[in-house]
């Protein structure tokens, strides 16, 4: 059972058919809309205590009309970083740690309701453009589901993503650009090779598997929103995803307090779209021209769901922030040294932005904030050259030496 009532085009809120496969609607997002009021009447939060611990615990308010294609998605972690937190005067820091997921990324939940829905609706052959994660994510559950997938990502893709991608039997092209480039591939080859393509918002239902973050947080805090989230923003699916969540959660009365997360907008110095426009006052984003990070997943340069991206931060009283490109592997190793947990580089931007913000008095010290670690640093392993000391075991050990560095 779900509640589905329609599908909206996002930007003029024209109403369309929930039972027809839909891409975008003018070349923008299109939402998934749930009949709330009904929802509200017949669901309650007792309904989920001996539910399993997964992605699909509120089902009913997700589009699914026939089984899922799963992987086993459980429900991810939400880790507290009191070392992280006290090294920036912070007393409530947690890491909502995605990394456990099937996939190694969040990128499983998006992937497994689109694809879920495309085996629905009898596609056989799906496309995606991307950054890294995504793909790897996209050709294990088409591989799971049966489809025929053709993934597109730039040549300097992290090669832990390529090869992933390869292993789930995809059809696999680097391309000499970036992910907007290969999105125009995905899109030149719609009608000449009859795939479905569900890169970022490109379709409505990768987005209503990233919202089931939102869903989660709610619930492991108690039903009571933290009150800062910083989220690592390139497409933005999952930071526009979560603030749907809580309305709808909101709308169902689930929640036990009315205040919404200030949503935080994470972006790299040298990738910062959404930054610049919410800093112009605009709505929409330009694109950044000369994009360049190595957190790959953020590196996003053209934003087709900017409008709603910044009109969570401003409605959520958030901010968008850029962080310094050169401090983001510094990022990486401070928080996996303090907490054990394996940041991913876009994730230890969210780091910097936290260092940021604490700084600026804008996170004051007992607030709950969430930070997204999104994957993590094992899928990154060709940006760290850690030039290890060697030692031969035939020879005398210097001990002073070893002892000398100790951190």
């Amino acid at each position: 059972m779900n509640f589905v009532s329609h599908l909206e085009g996002a930007l003029n809120g024209a109403r369309l058919d929930p039972y027809t496969q839909h891409t975008t609607h003018e070349e923008r997002p299109i939402l998934v809309r749930y009949d709330l009021d009904t929802a509200a009447k017949k669901l309650n939060r007792g309904l989920l205590r001996d539910r399993r611990q997964d992605m699909w615990r509120l089902s009913e308010l997700l589009p699914l009309r026939t089984q899922a294609v799963t992987l086993g998605e459980n429900m991810t972690p939400l880790l507290p970083c009191p070392e992280l937190g006290r090294s920036y005067g912070l007393h409530n820091v947690w890491v909502k740690d995605e990394s456990t997921l099937p996939t190694g990324s969040f990128k499983s939940r998006g992937q497994a309701v689109a694809i879920s829905m495309a085996k629905h609706f009898g596609t056989t052959r799906v496309a995606i453009s991307t950054a890294g994660n995504a793909g790897g994510a996209m050709a294990a559950y088409a591989a799971r589901a049966g489809l025929e997938a053709f993934v597109f990502m730039p040549e300097d893709t992290p090669r832990v993503n390529q090869v992933e991608t390869v292993l789930a039997g995809a059809n696999v092209f680097l391309v000499s650009g970036l992910i907007d480039d290969c999105g125009k591939i995905v899109r030149e080859g719609k009608n000449k090779m009859g795939w479905f393509d569900i890169s970022t918002l490109k379709e409505p239902y990768r987005l209503e598997g990233k919202k089931t973050m939102g869903f989660e947080i709610a619930e492991q805090f108690g039903w009571k929103l933290p009150d800062v989230i910083l989220y690592p923003t390139g497409g933005g699916t999952g930071l526009i995803g979560m603030w749907k969540a809580f309305h709808e959660l909101a709308a169902i009365g689930w929640l036990d307090s009315t205040r919404m997360p200030r949503m935080v907008a994470v972006q790299s110095d040298g990738c910062a779209p959404v930054v610049k426009a919410f800093e112009s006052g605009n709505r929409f984003c330009e694109k950044f021209e000369n994009a360049e990070t190595i957190a790959r997943g953020i590196r996003v340069p053209s934003v087709i769901g900017d409008f709603l991206i910044l009109d969570a931060i401003r409605e959520s009283q958030g901010r968008a922030v850029a962080v310094r490109e050169d401090r983001i592997l510094e990022w990486v190793k401070k928080a996996t040294s303090l907490e054990g947990i394996s940041f991913c580089p876009e994730s230890a931007a969210c780091v910097g932005a936290l260092e940021l913000l604490a700084d600026e008095g804008w996170i004051r010290p007992d607030e709950h904030v969430v930070i997204f670690n999104c994957a993590s640093a094992r899928k990154y392993v060709d940006i760290v050259d850690p030039r290890l000391p060697k030692l031969d075991p035939a020879a005398a050990i210097d001990w002073d030496a070893i002892a000398a560095s100790s951190k």
